[in-house]
Order: structure tokens, then C-alpha cells, then sequence
């Protein structure tokens, strides 16, 4: 039996042992990631960049998450500068992707983020990198790094001061859970915030040449996209980097025609798959945006600076950029010409409608119409009719793989799994169905309430965006 004092013995020494080992805790700092770019897409639209803007600002905002590389933000955001540029040099899109660029990412495990070692490759974004979050550990980053190891300190910065600062904010680290965009109107002083020029072509032998994050190339496949050797990729005699560009594209065309709902892949690529739908990848696999009627999802040659991009397009257009960068072959590089365009009728794949609704019933009698006619009137009349169907979808409502919809709280909703998860609107905004302006078909996205009106009001149609305001 026990004795009382060897009981109180072992107590004392239980006790020793407890106190000289606390327990270490750590807390998930998280954000909601799609405020990140919210306004940024709403400049984007401003300035007219229609569907290209939201699943630039999906891919972008979701590298704020842990899992991407250290370089996946500054990648994501040249994507969104490259766009700027095309957009008459669009100022207000620049500086909010400057600021996207210094926005902290996540850090579940309390540690600091590491910092990209690659240039970016426009001169935009030359000197920026994240700030980190006020509850981060100062002194070891991701993987248990410590600090001053490779990664931890901003390219060409020896001595960071304070720890955690970022340009747009120098004096420090950001509170956990905000976005920069409401703490700063000034993106900072890194480098790159002179004329809206891209930056010179980087070597061949640098990563920031790399496209936006795209699907991972299949099994032994090599991951380089600019490889200069790619025997399967038309090619003609053309040289320069808008050639290698097209044939980079030709490659990437050719890994994709593998790539299906479903496929596994790193959160925030982009993609095309087989089916020619544009896809996204929020949750380690693919989910499918259709194209409009008459596109289908390609990879192209970007024309002013190294690398390629992700769209839908027609055939007829993908074959003219092939042939100005005098690559032959087509968009695949096994072609005399580009492939049909899949018959997709709209650029996004709205929640599947109760049974015996039709998303497009030109007699829904529930929606506004007014005497508007026009494909844009119809356009506006079948947004209301989604807008309607939404009102009675929460987050777990069964889907079909792949839609994207608005749940009952407002919020962005897909469907990675065959049930809706859902991603909160910036604030200020809520997930609407809106009509497309130039072609045929509705869209998908956050947005303010004086925006949808006016959009539906410049349709013709009354009733607001559910057809009952």
C-alpha cells in the first residue's frame, strides 16, 4: 500500500515535472479572404473588365490561405497588374493591387509567413511583400524556419525594422483578421510605384517568368512551362519571347486536355479542363465555371511581357494569337486551327433550380420585366429569376459539382463536393446574379446593392435584382 508520504512525495515531484514544462498554445489567425480583392474587383469592373475580373480575384484572394507557396501572392498579383495595364493602365487597379500584395496570409499555426525570393515581373509591385499579423511569432516562420534563415527576411532586405512591417504599413504588423485595404489608402514606397510600364523580360532561368498559378502538369510531365524543348508544342521557325509565350501556351493547352472536374490540384490555380470550361481550384480540386456560348477556356501568349493567361475565348481568336506570334499548330500545337467552341451557354453554372424551374423561362412570372426587350432585358429577367432561387440556399444545400451560386445570407457559394460551402462578401456587399452586358447570359459575383440596380435599370427591367423591389 501507498504510504501517505510517499503519496505526497510523488505529488511534489508530479508537480515539479508539470511546472518545469508549460504547454506551448498557438492560435489559427485567419482572415475572410475574399475581402481582400473585393474592391479591386469592383475597379475592375468599373474599368471594364468584365469577366475577366472575378476569377482573377478568386485565384488571387485565395492565396492568402497557408498552403500556397511563398510566391503565389506576388505571382497572383502581377496577374492582376497585367490586367490592369490592358485596361488603359487602369490607376485605381494598381494601387489596390499594391496593396493586395502586402496583405498578411494566414498563419494557422501562429507562425510567421516566409517572404517570396523572386522578383516580380512588373515594375509595379518591385519592393512590396506582406506585412504579418500582430500574433505571429517574430522569430520562426512557416516550417519552423528561424528567423535569418533563406525566406525570412523580403528580397534584397537585411535588416527589417520593426519585424512585420510592409511598406503600406511601416511602423508595424497588422491587427489579426484585417485587411489592409481598410487600415491605408497608400500602397507605400517600394519600388514600383512610378509609370505603369512592365518590368524588362526576367532570364529564362527565373521562376517570375512563370504564369499565373495553372494547373499542375500531369505525372512526369516537367513542371517548367517555358521549356524551351518541348518537342509535343507547335513551333514553326519564330524566336523571341512571344513565341516561347505561345508555345508555353501550346503546352499548358495540351496538359489540360487530361484535367476534369474533380482533378486534384493547389488551392488558387486556374485552369481549363477537358470539357473547355474555365476552372478554379478553392479546396485542393477543380470546380468548372462553363464559358459563354461560343468560347471555350484556353491558355494564350501574353503579348507585352513573358508568360501566358488563362480565358475564355472563341476559336477564331486563339488561332489569330498563335499565328501573330508565328507559332504554328494551333492552340494545342497539333492543329491547323483551333478546336471547336464548347456549346456552354453562360459563363457560370447558377444552383440547380427547384424541380420544374427553368433558369432561363422567358415567362417567369415572378420576375420584373417592364417592356424592355433585347437579349440584355432577357439577360436581367433571368438574374432575378436566380436571384430568387438563391433566397432559399444555405450553406450544406445539395449541388451538382462545380456551381456557384448566392446563399440566403448573401454570401459567395460553391460547390466543390455536392454541397454548397460559402465565402463571405467583403463588406459593404453581397453575392447577387447579375445580367451580362455584351453577350448572352448572367454572372456570379459580390457586389454592392446601388450597382446591382443600376445594372438591372440599364437592362430595361424593373423590379430590382430579384424582380420584387
Amino acid at each position: 500500500m501507498l504510504s501517505l508520504a510517499s503519496f505526497t512525495t510523488l505529488l511534489a515531484a508530479s508537480a515539479t515535472l508539470v511546472s518545469a514544462r508549460p504547454v506551448e498554445l498557438s492560435k489559427r489567425i485567419n482572415q475572410i479572404i475574399s475581402a481582400s480583392t473585393a474592391q479591386w474587383e469592383q475597379a475592375c469592373l468599373a474599368a471594364g473588365g468584365g469577366q475577366r475580373c472575378n476569377p482573377l480575384s478568386v485565384a488571387a484572394f485565395s492565396t492568402l490561405l497557408a498552403a500556397p507557396g511563398p510566391c503565389a501572392q506576388q505571382d497572383a498579383a502581377d496577374n492582376m497588374i497585367d490586367l490592369a495595364l490592358q485596361l488603359n493602365n487602369n490607376a485605381e487597379m494598381i494601387r489596390l493591387t499594391q496593396i493586395f500584395r502586402q496583405q498578411p496570409r494566414n498563419a494557422p499555426d501562429s507562425l510567421s509567413v516566409l517572404y517570396c525570393q523572386t522578383a516580380p515581373r512588373n515594375q509595379q509591385l518591385q519592393g512590396l511583400f506582406q506585412c504579418q499579423f500582430q500574433g505571429v511569432n517574430d522569430n520562426v516562420f512557416t516550417g519552423n524556419v528561424a528567423l535569418g534563415q533563406p525566406g525570412t527576411r523580403p528580397l534584397g532586405v537585411n535588416n527589417l525594422n520593426p519585424l512585420g512591417s510592409c511598406p503600406a504599413n511601416p511602423n508595424g504588423k497588422i491587427p489579426d483578421g484585417v485587411q489592409l485595404v481598410t487600415l491605408v489608402n497608400s500602397p507605400g514606397t517600394g519600388t514600383g510605384n512610378g509609370a505603369a510600364n512592365p518590368a524588362p523580360a526576367p532570364p529564362a532561368s527565373s521562376s517570375a517568368a512563370a504564369p499565373a498559378p495553372t494547373a499542375n502538369p500531369p505525372a512526369n510531365n516537367n513542371n517548367n512551362n517555358n521549356n524551351n524543348n518541348n518537342n509535343n508544342a507547335g513551333g514553326g521557325n519564330a524566336t523571341g519571347f512571344q513565341a516561347q509565350n505561345a508555345r508555353d501556351a501550346q503546352a499548358l493547352n495540351q496538359q489540360f486536355a487530361s484535367l476534369t472536374v474533380g482533378s486534384a490540384c493547389t488551392v488558387g490555380q486556374v485552369a481549363c479542363l477537358s470539357d473547355g470550361s474555365f476552372a478554379q481550384c478553392p479546396f485542393g480540386t477543380f470546380v468548372a465555371t462553363p464559358c459563354a456560348g461560343g468560347t471555350q477556356c484556353m491558355a494564350l501568349p501574353l503579348v507585352n511581357s513573358v508568360g501566358t493567361s488563362v480565358t475564355c475565348t472563341t476559336a477564331d481568336d486563339a488561332a489569330r494569337r498563335f499565328e501573330a506570334a508565328g507559332v504554328s499548330g494551333g492552340a494545342t500545337g497539333r492543329q491547323a486551327a483551333a478546336p471547336a467552341p464548347a456549346p456552354a451557354p453562360a459563363p457560370t453554372t447558377p444552383a440547380a433550380p427547384p424541380a420544374g424551374n427553368n433558369n432561363n423561362n422567358n415567362n417567369n412570372n415572378n420576375a420584373g420585366s417592364g417592356n424592355a426587350t433585347g437579349f440584355q432585358a432577357q439577360n436581367a429577367r433571368n438574374a432575378q429569376a436566380l436571384n430568387q432561387q438563391f433566397a432559399s440556399l444555405t450553406v450544406g444545400s445539395a449541388c451538382t459539382v462545380g456551381q456557384v451560386a448566392c446563399l440566403s445570407d448573401g454570401s459567395f457559394a460553391q460547390c466543390p463536393n455536392g454541397t454548397f460551402v460559402s465565402t463571405p462578401c467583403a463588406g459593404g456587399t453581397q453575392c447577387i446574379a447579375l445580367p451580362l452586358v455584351n453577350s448572352v447570359g448572367t454572372s456570379v459575383t459580390c457586389t454592392t446593392l446601388d450597382d446591382a440596380a443600376r445594372r438591372f435599370q440599364a437592362a430595361g427591367v424593373s423590379g430590382g435584382f430579384n424582380g420584387s423591389q
